[in-house]
């Protein structure tokens, strides 16, 4: 279902006056913060504008503990706009000009894709990324911890409060560049994300990347991959750059995450096949896959993607072409709302 950036601030509008209305002073008071949780002597008079991005695929009830979060925070007289995405790329474009024009808070509402779209559009501007996880995994909102109940997500957004992540940036040999937040992966679990059924993701979640990944194996050609770290060759069957320490949700991919750090964690596999593939799977799955066989982890700052065959290539859970690229760290870091 879509709604245009009209129709939703419509809606908002309505609702929240529709609320003030029909509820009463104990059930209004429910969803109100202590207005120390957001409000200072220097803020008081003056709140600054939140600006939503909504990626409208996330389907019904995503969209509805989006509804939740605006509903606390609207009751709290927080000014909101938000903004639907409609293409690809779009999130970033809509990011970068509300950020070039003054937003101060740019909230990311979807998936790690989405949120690593929002980045690359406030990439620079000064402006803080929120974040309303969304998606199907929440990698990053895992990795930091960022609050899951909506109460919570509208206290964190209106209370503001930052650490800094060092997005990495994937540029390739035509010119083009991407951010990604969390990892970057090649081979295997790129091959699965490109050939992904999104009617499938939004009826089983998290599964349809097992079960996708259970069709792909047969048809997948475990090409080797060529990387160099930092000026060390290295060929691998697979391999993930992450700036975190956690992958497809909670998972263990790592002993130590580098959010804030310059630099990656390389993790190469180097078994190869549809029987290495499903170990590797398997011992994810088991919080075991650091330990696994053919898994190798190592930190770099630097890194090339050298293969001469096309490496398909995932950012953040979307499909993202092929290499060859190179990879390094993004040219600024970015502040996001943490709670």
């Amino acid at each position: 279902m879509r709604f245009s950036p009209k129709v939703i601030r419509r809606s908002l509008s309505v609702h929240t006056s529709v609320t003030g209305m029909c509820e009463s002073k104990d059930s209004v008071a429910k969803h109100r913060f202590e207005p120390s949780l957001f409000q200072s002597p220097r803020n008081a008079q003056t709140r600054a504008s939140i600006v939503v991005i909504f990626n409208p695929v996330a389907g019904r009830r995503r969209a509805a503990l989006l509804w939740r979060v605006l509903d606390v925070l609207s009751a709290n007289g927080i000014r909101l706009e938000l903004a639907e995405t409609s293409r690809a790329g779009h999130a970033a474009d809509l990011a970068r000009g509300v950020a070039v024009s003054g937003t101060r808070i740019v909230v990311a509402a979807g998936g790690d894709g989405t949120i690593a779209e929002v980045a690359s559009g406030i990439l620079g501007t000064g402006a803080r990324l929120g974040v309303i996880p969304l998606g199907t995994a929440n990698v990053l909102a895992h990795e930091l911890e960022l609050p899951l109940n909506p109460r919570a997500i509208a206290a964190a957004l209106a209370f503001g409060r930052t650490r800094r992540i060092l997005p990495g940036i994937a540029r390739c040999k035509n010119g083009t560049s991407r951010i990604f937040v969390q990892m970057l992966g090649l081979g295997f679990d790129a091959h699965v994300v490109h050939h992904l059924s999104v009617p499938l993701k939004h009826a089983t979640g998290r599964g349809a990347y097992v079960l996708q990944g259970i069709r792909e194996l047969v048809r997948y050609g475990f090409e080797p991959i060529s990387l160099c770290v930092d000026g060390e060759m290295i060929t691998a069957a697979s391999a993930i750059i992450s700036k975190g320490r956690l992958y497809g949700g909670c998972y263990r991919l790592t002993a130590e995450g580098r959010s804030a750090e310059p630099g990656f964690s390389v993790v190469t596999f180097h078994h190869s096949g549809a029987w290495a593939a499903l170990m590797y799977g398997s011992a994810l799955q088991l919080n075991l896959l650091p330990r696994a066989p053919g898994v190798r982890v190592r930190y770099g700052s630097h890194v090339e993607v050298l293969s001469n065959a096309q490496v398909p290539v995932q950012l953040d859970g979307d499909p993202a072409g092929y290499g060859p690229l190179s990879i390094t760290d993004a040219d600024a870091p970015i502040d996001i709302i943490t709670g």
